[in-house]
């Protein structure tokens, strides 16, 4: 493949995992925000905020997803490397192979939680569900679900086909 639409398209990759996760760690800004202040009203006023457990559980999940795609890209999961180690000092082809195991159950994975969260999402859409106490509306919410995970299917398929590489500690 050609080097100059690798970087390119490495760098897309890069610029969506990035705004990604620029947002997710919005969001747990929001999260410190929000107790913060709600710890403060309950100390001073006696009325804490009613909505912050709901909220900072919303928050805390999206930020948790949101920033899935940049740890894909990076290949800064938590791992299990000594079965990895040992083969990269042993074989080489048997490295290479695992390596393209690990990327195709990426895409299976992404493929099976896709089916399970769209039906979901659809569904929330369709009866505008809300959340219990702010009757906050979900689907907004919901949304970085697929969205996170579309990212990281893509990121994972790319990988698959070359068009571009793992990091420099062979991590996908």
């Amino acid at each position: 493949m050609d080097a100059k639409l690798s970087r390119k398209i490495e760098k897309g990759f890069h610029f969506l995992a990035l705004f990604l996760s620029v947002t997710a760690a919005l969001g747990m800004t929001a999260i410190v925000v929000i107790i913060v202040i709600s710890v403060f009203m309950r100390k001073f006023f006696n009325y804490p905020l009613f909505f912050s457990e709901e909220i900072v559980g919303i928050l805390m999940s999206v930020s948790l997803f949101l920033a899935l795609p940049m740890v894909t890209l990076n290949g800064t999961h938590i791992r299990i490397s000594i079965f990895t180690e040992f083969l990269k000092r042993r074989s080489r082809l048997a490295y290479k192979i695992t390596t393209y195991v690990s990327y195709l159950i990426g895409v299976v994975f992404c493929l099976w939680l896709l089916v399970e969260a769209v039906p979901w999402l659809q569904f929330a859409i369709k009866h505008n569900l809300k959340t219990e106490t702010a009757r906050l509306l979900l689907y907004p919410w919901m949304i970085s679900l697929p969205l996170s995970i579309l990212l990281m299917l893509a990121i994972f398929i790319a990988r698959l086909f070359g068009f571009i590489k793992s990091n420099e500690n062979g991590n996908s």
